[in-house]
C-alpha cells in the first residue's frame, strides 16, 4: 500500500537552521580541501622542488589525489559511526580534523627547510583531510534529507550541493584577495600560508554551529524504536540486496557526476593556466566569475528533480559533458590563447621517433634522467606546454621535432660526458624554442588577446553542467537506503565516485596528455566515464523522488 505524504510545506525556522549550519559547516571543509588544489602550481615548488618542474606538479596533483584517494575509507569508518551513534557528533569529529589538518599546513616547513620529511607530512595531512571529508559529506546530506519535508528533498539537500562550489569559491576569493595585498612574489614565497592558517578561525565558527544542532528526526525515530544498526559495515556490504545498489550508485550515477564535477571546475582551471598559459591570477577570476553565476542553478536542478525526477537530470549533465567536451575544450583555446591556436593550425609540431626509444612521460621521484632522442624531444615540448602529435621513424634513427616546415633533430645524451650534454641541451632548447616562436607559439597567453565573454561563458556551461549532476544527487543517494545503513551505504558510492573518478581525474588527464603529446586527449577519460554513466544509469538505476525515507527495511 502506497504511503500517503502531507502536501508540501513552507520551510520552517528550525529547517531553516539546520540546512544553514550543515551548509556553513560543508562550505568550510570543502574550503580546507581546495586550498592545495588551487594553489598546486605553488606547493609543487615549496614541497617537491627536487624533481623537475612537470614532475614536480604532477607530483603536487598526485598528492591532492591522495585526500582523494583514502575518502571511501573515511565513510567507511566515519559512516559506521553515524549509522551507530548519530549524525550530529560524527559530522562535529570530522570538521575538526579538517580544520586542524589545513591549519598545520599552513605553518609546515618547505622542502628547503627540512628536506624529504616536507612532502611526506604534507600527504599525512592530506590523508587526514580526505578521511575527514569521507565522513563529513554523508552526514550533511543524510541530516539535511532527513529534516526534510516530502517533496522538497531535492530542494533542500541542494543546498548542501552548493557548498563544493562556494568551497571552492572561497578559496579562489582568499587567494586572489591575499595574492592582490601581497603581490606575486610575497605570496609565492610565503604568503600562500595565509589562506590555509585563517581556517582556523572558520574552524572555531563551525564548531559553535554545530555544537547547538539537534540530532536528525529519522535517525531520533529510528533510535527510540530500538532499531539502529548493530553492524553497518555488514548490513550495507555483506548482504548483496544492498550491495548490489551500493555498485549501482558507483557506476551508474557517482563515476560519471565525479568527472563531471572535476571537468567543469578543477580541470577547466588547470588546463586554462598549464596548456593555455594563462596567468594564474586571471584564470581564478575567470573560474570564480563562472562559479558565481552557476552556483544557483544547484538550487534550481535540485528543485526541478522533486517534480520531474532525479534520474533524468543527472544522466543528461553526463550525457552532454560526452558529447560536447572536445568542442568546447577546443573553443576555450581560441578564446583564452587566441594566438596558440593559430599557431596549432597553420604550423603543427610533429615528433617522428622510433617507438622503442620512447618511455612514459612522467618521472615523479625525479630518479629517472630521460636519456634518449625521444624522450629528450617530448620532455622539451612538455616543458613548454606545446600539443603535439607523434609519428612512427625508422628504427635505429634519432628523433626528430618538426615545427611547421622547420625539422629538429633530437640528440642522445647517453654515455656524452656531462659538460657537453648541458651544451647539447642548451643548444637543443633554443633551437625548439627559436622554431616556436618563429611558427606563432607564445609563450604565455597575451591579456589583451584573450576574449574574457567567451571564455567567461564557456565556462559558465561546465559549471552548468556540474549543477546538472550534482544538484539531485544527495537527494537520490539517500532515498536509495534504509534509515539504518542510510549514512554508511550512500557514503561509500558517493566517495569513491568523487574521490577516486573524480580527484584521480586531474593527474590521470595530464598524464594522458604528457605520454600522447596532444593536449586534448586528457578529455578521453572524463568522456569514457561519462557515457559508461548514461548507459548503466539508464538501464538499471530506478528513480527515487517518491521513496518514503522513514521507512527502514
Amino acid at each position: 500500500m502506497a504511503t500517503i505524504h502531507p502536501a508540501p510545506r513552507p520551510m520552517s525556522p528550525e529547517e531553516r537552521k539546520v540546512i544553514f549550519a550543515s551548509s556553513l559547516g560543508t562550505v568550510f571543509e570543502w574550503y580546507d580541501f581546495y586550498l592545495y588544489g588551487s594553489l598546486a602550481a605553488i606547493i609543487a615548488k615549496q614541497f617537491f622542488s627536487g624533481l623537475d618542474a612537470g614532475s614536480a606538479f604532477i607530483f603536487a596533483l598526485l598528492a591532492f589525489a591522495a585526500g582523494f584517494i583514502v575518502r571511501p575509507f573515511g565513510a567507511i569508518f566515519f559512516g559506521r559511526l553515524g549509522d551507530m551513534i548519530g549524525r550530529k557528533y560524527t559530522f562535529l569529529v570530522t570538521i575538526l580534523i579538517m580544520g586542524l589538518s589545513t591549519f598545520i599546513v599552513g605553518i609546515l616547513p618547505t622542502y628547503a627547510s627540512i628536506g624529504v620529511a616536507a612532502p611526506v607530512i604534507l600527504i599525512i595531512l592530506r590523508l587526514l583531510q580526505g578521511l575527514a571529508l569521507g565522513g563529513e559529506y554523508g552526514g550533511a546530506a543524510t541530516y539535511v534529507a532527513e529534516h526534510a519535508p516530502h517533496g522538497k528533498r531535492g530542494a533542500y539537500t541542494a543546498w548542501i550541493q552548493t557548498t563544493a562550489t562556494l568551497g571552492l569559491f572561497l578559496s579562489l576569493m582568499v587567494i586572489l584577495g591575499t595574492r592582490t595585498v601581497l603581490g606575486e612574489e610575497a605570496f609565492g614565497d610565503w604568503g600562500w600560508r595565509i589562506p590555509f592558517i585563517v581556517s582556523i578561525l572558520l574552524l572555531a565558527i563551525s564548531v559553535w554551529i554545530r555544537l547547538s544542532m539537534n540530532e536528525s528526526p529519522a535517525f531520533q525515530k529510528m533510535k527510540a524504536e530500538g532499531k539502529t544498526s548493530k553492524a553497518p559495515l555488514t548490513e550495507s556490504f555483506g548482504q548483496w540486496k544492498n550491495l548490489k545498489i551500493v555498485i549501482l550508485a558507483l557506476v551508474g550515477l557517482t563515476a560519471g557526476q565525479a568527472v563531471v564535477w572535476y571537468s567543469g571546475q578543477f580541470y577547466a582551471l588547470f588546463f586554462l593556466t598549464q596548456a593555455l598559459k594563462v596567468d594564474g591570477a586571471t584564470a581564478n577570476i575567470f573560474v570564480a566569475v563562472s562559479l558565481l553565476i552557476g552556483t544557483p542553478f544547484f538550487i534550481v536542478f535540485g528543485s526541478l528533480s522533486d517534480k520531474i525526477g532525479r534520474k533524468p537530470i543527472i544522466l543528461a549533465g553526463c550525457l552532454l559533458a560526452a558529447l560536447t567536451y572536445f568542442p568546447v575544450f577546443g573553443a576555450l583555446t581560441k578564446a583564452a590563447n587566441p594566438a596558440l591556436a593559430e599557431a596549432q593550425a597553420k604550423n603543427q609540431v610533429i615528433v617522428t621517433a622510433d617507438p622503442k626509444e620512447c618511455s612514459f612521460q612522467f618521472n615523479p621521484t625525479g630518479t629517472s634522467k630521460f636519456t634518449s632522442s625521444c624522450d629528450i624531444a617530448k620532455q622539451v615540448l612538455a616543458g613548454a606546454s606545446v600539443s603535439y602529435e607523434n609519428a612512427v621513424g625508422a628504427a635505429g634513427t634519432p628523433a626528430s621535432i618538426k615545427i611547421g616546415e622547420t625539422v629538429i633533430a633530437s640528440y642522445t645524451s647517453k654515455g656524452l660526458p656531462a659538460d657537453e650534454a648541458k651544451k647539447k641541451d642548451g643548444e637543443f632548447k633554443k633551437a625548439v624554442a627559436d622554431a616556436l616562436k618563429a611558427a606563432g607559439y607564445p609563450t604565455k597567453a597575451d591579456p589583451a588577446r584573450i576574449d574574457k565573454v567567451m571564455v567567461t561563458v564557456i565556462l559558465t556551461y561546465l559549471v552548468l553542467l556540474v549543477t546538472m549532476v550534482y544538484g539531485p544527487i544527495a537527494a537520490m543517494l539517500v532515498e536509495m537506503f534504509p534509515t539504518r545503513i542510510r549514512y554508511t551505504s550512500m557514503s561509500l558510492p558517493y566517495h569513491i565516485g568523487n574521490g577516486w573518478f573524480g580527484g584521480l581525474l586531474p593527474t590521470t588527464a595530464f598524464a594522458i596528455v604528457a605520454q600522447t603529446g596532444n593536449m586534448y586527449n586528457g578529455l578521453w577519460y572524463p568522456i569514457i566515464i561519462a557515457g559508461a554513466t548514461v548507459v548503466i544509469g539508464g538501464l538499471f538505476i530506478k528513480e527515487t523522488k517518491d521513496v518514503d525515507i522513514y521507512a527502514n527495511d
